[in-house]
């Protein structure tokens, strides 16, 4: 019985020696190791909700009574499920949400997957005291190296939440070089929020003048701020600066592959990025800036700190582990997709509205892009349209009027009311619905105006042709007694007549 006795005083000090050694030498093996599957078997049930393919459910989203994630519907979609089109809804292609990279991620989600413990980087800082991820750093610098559409050399690398925030650090910081308030301009048509957060602001130490040539140039007292968009939004085209020694500041958000050829790595003081024009991920809310003066960047560092002491880890996290995946492939998946998508949805729109004479659209060049060793044409992120008859007086409104579409004003942009913005980044659905809106607003022009088209042949016949835009490309080609041959390239249908 002693032995026995003996026996479990023994078991009991080896038990409480190994739980003591675990606390102290491995407390953190304490912590259930099967955490994560919950979480990752969470988001995957999630995701797996198909909503008709016309919508997404979210770990986020709403939750119905019966504790199951009820589908968000894609633009003109509708029903518990998504599966229902609403006809003649109102679409709004005013946002650039760029969701057209949402199938993208989709095929490569695990290894795009990121799953947060509930106590990841609670604190401000990393632990070197900084507010910036050494790691996401360093991908950055590797992703331009690659696509090399900005010179890194010597750059000093500071994150914002989004270019928007970036944007207003810069001019922050390079009115500060000067005693008298700067003037802050952009060309014709420029990006509104130049304007707007400008104005808002509300600064004594800079002030939006509007469009750049309308500056007096010879002015070397003045203290210029250029904001130099390229590719431009809303036009695509790629733009150089336009005042000499003035503080430029190159928003450089659309210079990827997706939208533009890559002709050369821009080589300026100040160049500004995005998360959501290269990766799509909007929301994340990230974007960078690589400054070449020192003194501005740590003004632009001082102004990020007070603002906003910085980006969320969990922003750093997620845009770290997109562009790791990026990197890895050498962008050639990404770029690929994006380019190829936003390419094909260019050309259906610009050659519907090519066979308008009420509408025209901007014209875009092929450039040598170095990141594909080929020529390219632009495959831009929005339609800069233009209402060309004199009664159309606000283009935006007649697009809205008659297309059910919400685009955005060219006052917006510093252009006349007849133009209108009409964003392609948005899902396929929203593409295919705005597309079939504007091949029936065109065929209703072309039906309106009509067209007679009339042959005299030796035989005294006389054909006559109606056509209305049907949005089908076809040939007719007769011969009339084989001596007159006509070729009329129509989008129609096509009806003969002989009297």
């Amino acid at each position: 019985m002693s032995t026995l006795k003996l026996g479990l005083v023994y078991c009991s000090l080896i038990f409480n020696v190994l739980f003591v050694y675990k606390y102290l030498h491995g407390s953190h093996d304490l912590v259930d190791q099967k955490w994560s599957k919950s979480a990752a078997g969470e988001a995957e049930a999630v995701a797996a909700v198909s909503c008709s393919g016309h919508g997404r459910a979210y770990v986020d989203g709403i939750i119905s009574g019966d504790g199951k994630p009820v589908c968000e519907c894609n633009a003109c979609f509708t029903g518990l499920d998504c599966s229902q089109s609403v006809p003649g809804c109102i679409l709004d292609a005013d946002s650039g949400n760029p969701i057209y990279l949402e199938p993208y991620w989709m095929q490569h989600a695990a290894s795009t997957a990121i799953v947060l413990s509930g106590w990841h980087r609670m604190g401000y800082e990393y632990d070197d005291g900084s507010l910036i991820s050494k790691e996401l750093h360093s991908e950055i610098f590797k992703l331009h190296d690659i696509v090399k559409n900005v010179n890194t050399t010597g750059r000093y690398l500071i994150f914002g939440a989004g270019s928007t925030q970036l944007l207003g650090a810069a001019v922050h910081s390079l009115s500060l070089e000067s005693s008298q308030p700067a003037k802050v301009v952009a060309s014709v048509p420029y990006y509104p929020v130049y304007k707007s957060q400008t104005e808002l602001l509300d600064s004594t130490m800079y002030k939006f003048m509007g469009d750049t040539s309308l500056q007096n140039k010879s002015d070397s007292s003045t203290n210029f701020i250029e904001f130099v968009t390229s590719p431009n939004n809303p036009d695509g085209q790629l733009k150089k600066a336009v005042l000499e020694g003035s503080n430029k500041i190159h928003d450089l958000a659309y210079y990827w592959p997706h939208y533009s050829p890559i002709v050369a790595p821009v080589d300026e003081d100040i160049a500004i990025f995005t998360l959501s024009k290269l990766t799509g991920h909007a929301g994340s809310r990230f974007g960078w800036a690589l400054i070449k003066d020192k003194a501005v960047y740590e003004r632009m560092v001082k102004y990020m700190d007070l603002n906003t002491y910085g980006v969320a880890r969990e922003t750093q996290l997620r845009a770290l582990k997109l562009l790791q995946h990026v990197v890895q492939g050498r962008g050639n998946d990404l770029f690929e997709f994006g380019y190829g998508t936003m390419k094909r949805r260019w050309e259906l729109l610009s050659k519907t509205l090519e066979a308008s004479q009420r509408f025209s659209v901007q014209h875009l060049s092929s450039q040598y892009c170095t990141f594909l060793d080929s020529y390219r044409t632009p495959s831009p992120a929005f339609a800069w349209i233009k209402c060309e008859q004199e009664d159309d007086e606000e283009c935006s409104k007649v697009v809205l009027g008659e297309a059910k579409v919400i685009g955005r004003a060219g006052s917006l942009f510093g252009a006349g009311n007849g133009y209108v913005r009409i964003s392609l980044t948005d899902s396929q659905d929203h593409f295919n619905n705005l597309l079939n809106r504007m091949k029936k607003l065109v065929s209703q022009e072309r039906t309106q105006s009509g067209t007679r088209l009339h042959f005299d042949t030796t035989a005294n016949k006389t054909w006559d042709v109606e056509y209305q835009n049907m949005g089908v490309d076809q040939e007719m080609q007769g011969s009339l007694d084989g001596k007159t041959s006509v070729a009329v390239h129509l989008q129609a249908a096509i009806t003969f007549a002989a009297t």
